[in-house]
């Protein structure tokens, strides 16, 4: 007798749980594209996509997904035969540089592996090496979905100022923006690329890419071609340039309503506790499971885990007959373990991934644990007690530490 009628929940990291308030301002017929209020509305978006990576600079607003991104980010800093170098701490880092390959350009690889963060000592010294200046650019994940794992942006900043390298600092923050304190500016970003599908609550189908001055001077040596150009973008002579072409009006009136409840009415601030707060019940519960048994946390030391999305290793394939009781019975969807293999591969079976990121509240949290809770019951999978006391001790403190 299967328990999962009612509201199901989608607990992936990304696509992230949409708000109603979103889809329904979706739900509206097209207006005129070339003038009026969806004029108005995306002038008025800017400031506050601004706001949530904490920057002063330029914005350009993509029809893509992260992978859109990366591209655009790229086709505007450099072209084939340049130099990157490329820190990979789990798959997304991994994938851009594999994405900049493909397009010709020179990829070094600085591989930290799948269950730590970057180490910023490291890079200085691949950098000072580097005494011709070859590296244009050095990409990083803030946030990786695959492994959890969170890298210290401003420290990997100090790590190229230190070695007097004058390569661009390109941070990927589509799993973290929204999520996870970034402060583009302060923290010395030069580029920032994220997407609307995670932190920022609006269904797939919008990239952003965030960019200074010092990266906006590289572009004239770039070739980005008609589309990905990101300066008609960001400096529009009339709307539809904003996009290249037709925008995406349905998009764009869901993103006004996410940011309206992020900027305007939570406040980015409060994003960033709330999802502290509920990841640190999660991390609770998993510390409470883990005391017997096998499950354990992908990334052991809490201060370099993100608060988006938390990757959880089990013995054998345990992860994945916990994700098909959830789904099932319960009418909870879980991530699966990508990155460590193929997706049917006995590594990928022993993980899953909680998305815990974007439109997230106590009720829902608990209900996922809870889910997760009495699949190790019904499965018989050797776990410790009181996750869920735990949990819920997590939250009052914060609640309380907050009031």
């Amino acid at each position: 007798m299967p328990l999962s009628q009612g509201r199901k929940i989608l607990a992936i990291p990304g696509p992230s749980v949409i708000p109603d308030r979103v889809l329904n301002a979706m739900h509206r017929a097209s207006p005129n594209i070339y003038e009026g209020e969806i004029v108005s509305e995306v002038e008025g978006m800017i400031p506050d996509l601004r706001a949530v990576a904490r920057t002063e600079h330029e914005v350009a607003i993509y029809i893509c997904n992260g992978h859109g991104a990366w591209e655009a980010s790229l086709r505007n800093v450099v072209k084939p035969g340049d130099r990157i170098l490329a820190i990979q701490t789990g798959r997304f880092g991994t994938n851009w540089g594999v994405l900049a390959s493909q397009m010709g350009v020179d990829v070094q690889k600085l591989d930290f592996g799948m269950q730590s963060p970057a180490d910023a000592n490291k890079l200085e010294e691949v950098l000072r090496a580097d005494t011709e200046g070859k590296i244009k650019a050095v990409t990083t994940v803030q946030v990786d979905t695959a492994t959890s794992v969170k890298n210290d942006v401003a420290e990997l900043k100090n790590a190229i100022v230190a070695a007097g390298h004058d390569a661009l600092f390109m941070v990927d923050c589509i799993a973290s923006l929204g999520c996870d304190r970034y402060e583009m500016d302060a923290w010395g970003a030069d580029v920032t690329v994220a997407a609307c599908q995670k932190g920022l609550m609006t269904p797939p189908g919008l990239g952003f890419v965030y960019f200074n001055d010092k990266a906006k001077s590289f572009r004239k040596h770039a070739v980005p071609g008609q589309y990905w150009d990101w300066v008609p973008r960001a400096e529009p002579e009339i709307f539809y340039q904003y996009f290249g072409g037709t925008p995406p009006v349905s998009h764009l009136y869901g993103l006004r309503e996410a940011l309206d409840m992020l900027v305007h009415e939570e406040g980015i601030e409060n994003v960033w506790s709330r999802h502290e707060a509920l990841a640190g019940a999660y991390w609770a519960a998993l510390d409470a499971w883990g005391s017997k048994g096998s499950m354990k946390h992908n990334i052991a030391d809490r201060a370099f885990r993100t608060v988006a999305v938390s990757t959880i290793e089990t013995a054998e394939d345990d992860a994945q007959k916990i994700r098909d009781w959830c789904e099932k019975e319960a009418g909870v969807t879980l991530g699966i373990g990508i990155g460590f293999g193929t997706p049917s591969s006995a590594e990928a079976r022993r993980r899953f991934r909680i998305g815990h990121m974007g439109h997230n509240n106590i009720p829902m949290m608990m209900g996922v644990a809870g889910a997760i809770d009495a699949a190790m019951k019904a499965l018989g999978i050797e776990h410790g007690e009181g996750a869920l006391e735990a949990a819920s001790r997590a939250l009052a403190a914060s609640v309380n530490r907050n009031a």
